[in-house]
């Protein structure tokens, strides 16, 4: 290291390329990765001398990489990107818990300017500032003194080299005990910043170009309605409220302790109180759900490529319509009737690029008295969405206080953050009974139904995690455990088996039956129409599957 030099009347500190990428490499790994290394004390059981052991192999790894792009022209780019990468990747998996994986980076790619403005809060910029923009500027400021190419390659090499052995004696050492605890807790390397996030990042990015002109597999073209002509009977209507971020475990319906459903209370519903998603983030959970596909079988690019419940119902003659009140239809409703109310900006609900669920109902009110055919419509909800949650609930729903008034919970305390979210479930409530209150209205004209389904649930805190979008094998049931409700008017409900309506409120259900039983509840026969996965279509009366 030299002295700091003068150049055009401005000192600036000047050092080698190598010493550059040293203290990268550590800034990098010591003051970015606070859950890596939180997690790593924990699931050692605080085991100081092999957590050391784990420290000096990663820093080992972590100089050698930084100083082997320590090149002229690229190293300071380079490590701007990373410092402001590993900035952000922190602030996200230490405030919230998150994994930072391919699909977490896919629900952030999908979502809308509104969504992500709530994530950039106050406290998010002075992140930011700090451990991004300021060792940046840093970095720019800092002369850095590179050598010909062949000193270059000795000097890097001879840093480079034993860097690595190092981190694989260091590796070997406590080979077992590392293997294990990875094997028990796969969520521990995979908040390793900025490394694990930035490759998973390629990795999407290289997935996303073989999404473009993804060539769609037509699905269930012999669907019919096997009901009697309209005209016969009446029109049938279902409504299929597309739920978000509504957790099971604070609906009261399934028992918890706070009055969050008392409008559906006084319904005649079923409440299916041990439903699974398919995901735990939107991008997964809402494609899976009206796919043909289990859980098992699911995947992004299945979904894309086959067609799916919508595209089956129209091939029936039914009537679809998609309404979106959140981030989208995530490619569901490309070919049937798709409507945006964010886009519709009714100034009554809606600020901001974001509207309450109450234009829902508004929009119900205008299209209802028109049906005359067999007609499914999806409301898709913004229900529970966080971190805004008070944004989702009108003045006169702020029925659990003091309740949580910002998108930065640092503001909040815990006990806040849930009256927030509680008041949230209860507006959920308060527009399910509204849609129900609706249909029955029409019931002299249609037969009538509604199915809620809520796409993932959310972590309030729970072992530190908040939000949702954890990788499902690891993630707590408050993101997997879903609401499932069910509602049928008077000449759905004389159709079926109470009896046995009531036996399937106690057996465990998921997203795999969402397909199979809006097909069967609008009596649509079709090859791709699973029996076995159709909850109601067995109990009706005089049925034979």
């Amino acid at each position: 290291m030299r002295e700091t030099t003068r150049r055009a009347g401005l000192w600036r500190p000047e050092l080698g390329s190598v010493t550059v990428g040293i203290l990268t490499a550590l800034y990098l790994l010591v003051l970015t990765n606070w859950s890596f290394w939180s997690k790593g004390w924990r699931y050692l059981e605080g085991r100081p001398t092999t957590l050391a052991f784990i420290a000096i192999g990663l820093a080992c790894l972590y100089i050698a990489l930084c100083v082997a792009v320590s090149l002229k022209y690229v190293m300071k780019p380079l490590f701007i990107v990373l410092i402001m990468a590993s900035a952000a990747g922190a602030w996200f998996m230490d405030r919230f818990g998150v994994i930072i994986d391919i699909e977490m980076i896919r629900n952030a790619a999908e979502t809308n300017s509104a969504e992500a403005g709530h994530l950039v809060t106050p406290g998010f910029v002075l992140h930011m500032l700090a451990y991004g923009v300021l060792p940046s500027l840093l970095l720019v400021f800092v002369k850095v003194r590179h050598r010909n190419f062949l000193g270059k390659l000795r000097g890097n090499l001879a840093v480079i080299v034993p860097a690595l052995v190092i981190a694989l004696v260091a590796g070997l050492s406590h080979a077992r005990v590392y293997a294990a605890t990875v094997r028990a807790h796969h969520d521990w390397f995979e908040t390793l910043n900025p490394f694990v996030p930035l490759v998973t990042a390629i990795q999407f990015a290289a997935s996303q170009s073989g999404d473009v002109n993804v060539a769609v597999a037509p699905l269930g073209k012999d669907a019919h309605v096997t009901d009697a002509p309209l005209g016969a009977r009446k029109p049938r209507l279902m409504i299929v409220v597309a739920g978000e971020t509504a957790r099971a475990d604070d609906f009261s319906l399934g028992g918890y302790a706070r009055e969050t459903n008392p409008e559906l209370a006084k319904k005649d519903i079923l409440y299916f109180p041990d439903t699974t998603s398919c995901g735990t983030a939107t991008a997964v959970s809402l494609p899976c759900m009206f796919s043909v596909y289990t859980r098992a079988e699911y995947s992004h690019r299945k979904g894309l490529s086959t067609e799916n419940l919508l595209d089956v119902l129209s091939h029936a003659g039914v009537d679809v319509e998609w309404w979106d009140n959140n981030t989208g239809d995530k490619e569901i409703a490309r070919r049937v009737t798709s409507r945006s109310l964010i886009k519709d900006g009714n100034p009554a609900y809606c600020a901001h690029g974001e509207c309450r669920d109450q234009v829902l109902l508004d929009a119900l009110d205008a299209r209802i008295g028109s049906i005359d055919r067999d007609t499914v419509l999806v409301l898709h909800q913004i229900g529970s969405h966080g971190p805004a949650y008070y944004e989702r609930y009108p003045e006169e729903f702020r029925r659990f206080v003091p309740d949580c008034r910002s998108a930065e919970f640092s503001d909040c305390t815990k006990e806040e953050i849930v009256n927030a979210y509680d008041n949230t479930i209860a507006y959920t409530d308060h527009i399910l009974a509204s849609v129900i209150d609706r249909l029955e209205k029409q019931e002299n004209r249609l037969d009538v139904s509604m199915l809620y389904m809520s796409d993932h649930g959310e972590s309030l805190g729970e072992l530190g995690l908040y939000l949702h979008g954890a990788p499902y094998m690891i993630a707590p049931s408050q993101q997997t455990h879903v609401p499932f409700v069910l509602w049928l008017g008077r000449s759905e409900k004389a159709a079926y088996s109470a009896a046995c309506l009531a036996g399937k409120v106690g057996e465990p259900q998921s997203h795999d039956n969402l397909f199979h039983t809006v097909l069967g509840m609008m009596r649509v026969e079709t090859g791709v129409r699973d029996p076995a996965l159709d909850i109601v279509s067995g109990c009706r009366l005089g049925a034979t599957s």
